[in-house]
């Protein structure tokens, strides 16, 4: 918007409309601008559903309308950029947004395409990794017409510093000409160290309200007048730039930026594309019979790529943030700044497809901002730096990053083997752990939230006092300090610290299990809050945490009690307080989904693992393309209206429960050894993973069912240098192949995301159980329903036999059964078994 404003550095500036002897910034020929060899996903848009470009420097942030905000790290500049049309002889103006079409995903760029009979206009849209100074993103207007026709490009500038920093109002702009009609348009502050260049090449302004005129509120355009004739297979960038000193922000400074930004547009696209190839040619990719899940693997490792952001103001660290989504009037693009626990959780998918980079990088990040006791950071704004973040209470809010901390850490090093990082960073490795142990106001050993907020930052009815989140955390972090003291030449500390692991496993037990639950919290006064959630299922991130007694609560999990069809909420719908559109009391959030998903995995219940892990994946095509949001609501299959659609962690609950639990991996690159104990649904008959990191080292694996075996062998050019391991019973190795028996029949299940609005209706797993010689499944579904089970069968000669459903066929390998369900309210159960 133009807001006319009388101030006092405009007396040495420009006037409003300012001539200049500045050459014309030139339009640029038409170049190839889609890779044939990059993913695509291609749909009809939804107006109402977000997109986001982001870039180390920049984001661009919209609706599938085409309409957007710009931010340029850490400004918004503009927001709300819409297009309309004026066709030369076809008297009525023309809504370009009304007219999206298509919107086109790739790595590099998104597309969206605005279809009219007269015209079709592509904007093109990329966040160049290396984008040079004060620039961010750059958006392309490809333009075919039939008839000339004049396009108004509208958008109200508004010059903003993302949360917390102050901003000094709105911006006054300045026409700059250059050449004869075309210019570029300067954002000015209140002070000269800080102003905005808008550009596009050949356009002229549209409304520019001059001083004398009462003080209205208009937005700035471009106008660009297009002929088929001569502007065909150009293409006309929209160049954005800002300067923060007085050189910079000056009319001359702008404009060397812009004009640089101009000549350079061309190269800055196609190294991004470039970027985005040789990203995805070196990390970790799985070819499954599931094309969807194959894509969605893809797209989560480009999805936490794209969230590594630079600090501010010297560029000269590099760190992930935990989210992107349109910021609206406010000035919070999501969670667009950096988290320590949400880039921790993440940390495990990152380690998984082998970017050891962004791992080291984020642990640097961490470590500068470790607080003198230990305690790692929560929050980092990307304005920390502007204002006296210490006196804000974000920073150290919440205790759980420290416990992560060392997870995270030796996490890595069992994949990397990366030895000289780890001693490297051994003292802030200790100072945390003293941190940790050091801080149990209650003396019953487990780190509390004495220091912080656990996970939720409010609960009914109060605040806890220790969850069981933090306790399982605290066991699992003190197993990780056990592996990397033991690699760092501490053995004592390693001692203590296994030590410690096995007494807060105890007294978790004698805490906070009750009748056939864990409690959400313990407090000092010895009661607990036994509301049913999902915080338990961190218990077996690490590992394998399997007490019998946890049965009845993973059948809960796996019931419409807690598991919608497109997440598990974070609490029981039977819970007082249950809410399914609050943030904490009733919500689906992927990661909850991801960290149920793992636990199903490794307390062998693969189906409903399976079934969850679908969900999170489909999520990638489901909203914000090529992403998964943040949260959901907990009745309805509807993203939260200000749910972050672009979410770090909600991409890395895909990687990581496919890798360590469809696949089983587990690393140990001290010893270049590499184990698989896969899980495969009963329709896959074969797998292939590629560029699997260990150490140094990049292996294969292909995975085939053949004749009632799974069998298993390393592939590449490191196959005969890593030690391959897979278990099981009855598993041989044969001229390094794995040969795995498989039981006589699997089952598997079908598992889509729902329509949009739709409530629970589909069948869930309750129990899986399999022994030598049956497969028993508790099923639910809503009752007088009629629901599909995959059947293989592995040894055609054993003497199959079913009760609770009847198989067709005894020869066909594999193959659909219905199962019905009897009559009743709501969900009923039904048990299906298979015998031989």
């Amino acid at each position: 918007m133009i807001r006319i404003t009388r101030l006092l550095f405009f007396a040495l500036a420009a006037p409003a409309f300012a001539q200049s002897s500045l050459a014309p910034l030139p339009a640029i020929p038409e170049f190839p601008l889609y890779p044939p060899t990059q993913p695509v996903i291609s749909r009809d848009v939804n107006p109402l559903h977000p997109f986001s470009v982001v870039g180390p420097r920049g984001t661009i942030l919209g609706s599938q309308d085409g309409s957007y905000e710009a931010w340029m790290f850490p400004w918004k500049l503009l927001t709300n950029m819409r297009i309309s049309a004026e066709m030369k002889d076809y008297p009525v103006p023309i809504d370009v947004n009304l007219q999206a079409a298509a919107i086109d995903v790739r790595p590099g760029s998104t597309t969206i395409t605005f279809s009219h009979a007269n015209f079709t206009v592509r904007e093109i849209i990329t966040a160049p990794r290396n984008a040079p100074d004060g620039a961010g993103a750059i958006i392309f207007y490809q333009i075919e017409a039939v008839r000339p026709m004049d396009l108004t490009f509208s958008f109200t500038p508004v010059m903003v510093r993302m949360w917390p920093a102050p901003s000094a109002g709105p911006p006054s702009p300045e026409w700059v000409k250059t050449g004869n009609s075309s210019g570029f348009y300067i954002l000015h502050l209140n002070f000269p160290d800080h102003a905005a260049g808008v550009a596009m090449p050949t356009a002229e302004p549209g409304i520019m309200q001059p001083y004398q005129e009462l003080a209205r509120v208009y937005p700035l355009q471009f106008v660009l007048h297009f002929d088929p004739a001569r502007d065909s297979h150009t293409l006309f960038p929209l160049l954005l730039t800002k300067g923060n000193t007085m050189a910079t922000a000056s009319r001359d400074g702008l404009y060397q930026q812009l004009s640089a930004l101009d000549r350079s547009a061309r190269s800055l696209y196609e190294d991004q594309q470039k970027y985005e190839n040789d990203f995805l040619s070196t990390s970790l990719s799985i070819d499954t019979p599931d094309q969807q899940l194959n894509d969605a693997f893809k797209w989560s490792e480009v999805s936490i790529d794209q969230l590594r952001v630079q600090t501010i103001p010297a560029h000269d660290e590099e760190a992930l943030t935990a989210g992107f989504v349109g910021s609206g009037d406010s000035a919070r693009p999501g969670f667009g700044w950096f988290f320590g626990r949400d880039a921790l959780w993440t940390l495990y998918a990152v380690n998984s497809y082998g970017d050891y980079n962004v791992t080291r990088r984020e642990i640097e990040f961490l470590i500068k901002r470790q607080r003198d006791d230990g305690k790692i950071m929560h929050e980092w704004s990307q304005t920390a730096s502007l204002v006296d973040w210490k006196s804000l209470p974000y920073e150290y809010a919440a205790a759980d990053a420290t416990l992560l901390f060392p997870m995270a850490l030796s996490d890595y090093l069992k994949i990397s083997g990366d030895q000289a990082f780890i001693n490297t960073h051994w003292p802030s490795i200790a100072r945390a752990w003293n941190f940790i142990t050091t801080h149990d106001s209650d003396g019953d050993g487990i780190y509390d939230n004495s220091q912080g907020t656990g996970w939720v930052e409010s609960w009914v009815p109060s605040m806890p006092h220790q969850e069981i989140y933090m306790a399982a955390l605290d066991e699992q972090a003190s197993l990780a300090f056990a592996n990397l003291a033991g690699a760092t030449g501490h053995p004592d500390l390693a001692r203590a610290a296994e030590t410690r692991a096995a007494h807060i496993r105890a007294q978790i037990e004698k805490e906070y299990f009750h009748s056939d639950f864990y409690s959400f919290s313990w407090n000092a006064n010895n009661t607990t809050d036994d509301t049913a959630t999902i915080f338990p299922s961190v218990a077996w991130w690490d590992g394998d945490y399997s007490p019998d007694h946890s049965q009845a609560m993973l059948s809960r999990w796996a019931s419409a009690e807690f598991s919608t069809d497109w997440g598990t909420r974070i609490v029981s719908d039977r819970t007082s307080f249950y809410d399914p559109i609050s943030y904490h009391q009733g919500s689906v959030w992927p990661l909850y989904t991801g960290w149920v998903s793992l636990a199903e995995y490794r307390a062998g219940r693969s189906l409903s693992g399976y079934a969850h892990l679908r969900q999170n994946a489909d999520l990638i095509f489901a909203q914000d393309l090529g992403n998964a949001t943040e949260l959901l609501s907990g009745q309805f299959f509807q993203p939260l209206g200000r749910s972050t659609a672009h979410q770090l962690w909600s991409a890395a609950m895909i990687i990581t429960p496919i890798l360590r639990g469809v696949f089983g991996l587990e690393w140990n690159a001290a010893a270049n050894e590499l184990t698989l104990i896969p899980s495969l649904p009963a329709e896959w008959d074969h797998a292939t993973l590629s560029n699997i990191p260990v150490g140094q080292q990049r292996v294969g694996v292909e995975i085939k069912r053949d004749n009632g075996t799974l069998s298993i062998r390393a592939t590449g050019l490191a196959a005969s240098q890593i030690h391959l391991v897979s278990r099981g019973p009855g598993t041989k190795l044969t001229n390094g192949t794995f040969e795995i028996p498989l039981p006589a029949v699997e089952a598997g299940i079908t598992q889509d995301l729902p329509e949009p609005g739709s409530s629970t209706q589909q069948m869930k797993v309750l129990d899986q159980q399999s022994k030598a010689n049956s497969l028993t499944l508790r099923l639910a579904a809503p009752a007088g329903t009629t629901q599909t089970l995959w059947l293989r069968i592995n040894r055609k000669q054993a003497s199959l036999r079913s009760n609770g459903v009847s198989i067709p066929n005894t020869d066909m390998p594999l193959q659909k059964l219905q199962i019905e369900f009897p009559t009743g309210a709501d969900y009923v159960e039904k048990e299906v078994s298979f015998t031989w």
